[in-house]
């Protein structure tokens, strides 16, 4: 049976935000829409759909640690990136906590994602079998379409 570490991260990622709409624990604030993804930012993001996106590469994210608790704080850091500060060097600063922990917290009321305590949050059982059904459907998907090459 195939995993999600058999698919590429963008068409897992992609397929998984549609799946995640389905789920009524799972939606963005109001504020969202306004909203930058950390400091280093300087717009909100493009995309209509991005806390669905976010909350897919989380759970991805979870999942590729293999069960191990991940923290907040390290998921900032992997969230983060390089400020522009004018004249002076950039430097890297962390993504935004506050999206994080709220779509983490989202996950949870799903099902997808349990705490674990003073160690993190790790995905759940029923967060391997969604990605893994997300992922068996997107290789089902490439070996019905003739002459495509799919890669690892």
């Amino acid at each position: 049976m195939p995993t999600a570490r058999d698919v590429r991260a963008d068409l897992l990622i992609d397929h998984l935000k549609e799946e995640l709409k389905k789920f009524e624990s799972i939606k963005p604030p109001e504020w969202a829409f306004y909203t930058k993804t950390g400091v280093h930012k300087e717009r909100p993001p493009a995309q209509e759909d991005w806390w669905y996106i976010r909350a897919a590469s989380l759970l991805r994210t979870l999942y590729m640690r293999g069960g191990r608790p991940v923290g907040v704080e390290r998921l900032r850091t992997k969230y983060g990136g390089r400020k522009d500060r004018g004249v002076r060097p950039e430097r890297f600063v962390k993504g935004s906590g506050h999206v994080i922990r709220l779509i983490l917290q989202q996950l949870e009321a799903a099902g997808l994602v349990e705490k674990v305590e003073r160690r993190g949050r790790r995905i759940t059982p029923k967060g391997i079998s969604l990605l893994d059904r997300v992922a068996a459907g997107i290789i089902k998907e490439m070996e019905l379409i003739p002459g495509k090459v799919e890669a690892p």
